[in-house]
C-alpha cells in the first residue's frame, strides 16, 4: 500500500480518508452556522397586502428597478420583491397550464368524434346480416347504391335498401 512519510510520521490511505472526513465535517459545521445566522437575521417590515396586489407598470419590473442604481445593494431592494417575482412566475405557470388544458380538450373532442364514428360503424354492422356488413359500412360512409352494388356484388335494389337502412339508423 502506498504511504507518505512526513517528519517521522507515516500517512497511509486510512489516515488520508480520516482527514477527508474531518474536513467535510468542519465544512458542514461552517455551513450550518451560516444558515443559522441567516435564519436569525431580523425580517424587514412586511408590505401591506393591498400594496402587494397592486398592478405595476409592465415596462419595468421590481428586479430591474432595484438593479438600476449601481450603488444600491441587495439589502436595499424593495420589500416584497421575492413575493412579486413568485407571483409573476405563478401567473406564467397558470397561463401555460390553461393552454395545455385547452389543447387536451381539443384532443379529447377529436377522440370522442372518432369513437362515435367507430360506434356507428359497429352498430351498423351488428344490425345487418353478415352478408351485407361491408355494404352497410359503405352506406354509412356515404357511398352511393351503384358503387355499393358493384363493389359488394349485390343487386342495385339491395344496395338501395342498405343505403335506406343506414340513413334511417343515423337519425
Amino acid at each position: 500500500m502506498p504511504a507518505l512519510e512526513l517528519g517521522g510520521m507515516t500517512l497511509g490511505l486510512r489516515e488520508g480518508v480520516i482527514m477527508l472526513i474531518a474536513l467535510v465535517a468542519v465544512y458542514m459545521l461552517f455551513v450550518l452556522l451560516r444558515m443559522r445566522r441567516l435564519r436569525n437575521k431580523p425580517v424587514e417590515t412586511p408590505v401591506a397586502s393591498s400594496e402587494r396586489l397592486a398592478p405595476e407598470a409592465p415596462s419595468e419590473s421590481p428586479l430591474t428597478a432595484a438593479m438600476a442604481d449601481g450603488d444600491e445593494s441587495w439589502e436595499k431592494t424593495p420589500a416584497g420583491l421575492g413575493e412579486e417575482i413568485l407571483r409573476q412566475g405563478l401567473e406564467q405557470d397558470l397561463v401555460q397550464l390553461r393552454d395545455e388544458v385547452d389543447a387536451m380538450r381539443g384532443e379529447l373532442a377529436a377522440l370522442r368524434e372518432d369513437m362515435l364514428q367507430e360506434l356507428a360503424h359497429l352498430r351498423a354492422s351488428q344490425t345487418v346480416s353478415p352478408i351485407y356488413g361491408d355494404a352497410m359500412q359503405m352506406a354509412v360512409s356515404g357511398y352511393d347504391p351503384v358503387a355499393i352494388a358493384e363493389r359488394c356484388g349485390i343487386a342495385r335494389a339491395e344496395a338501395e335498401l342498405v343505403v335506406a337502412l343506414a340513413k334511417s339508423q343515423e337519425r
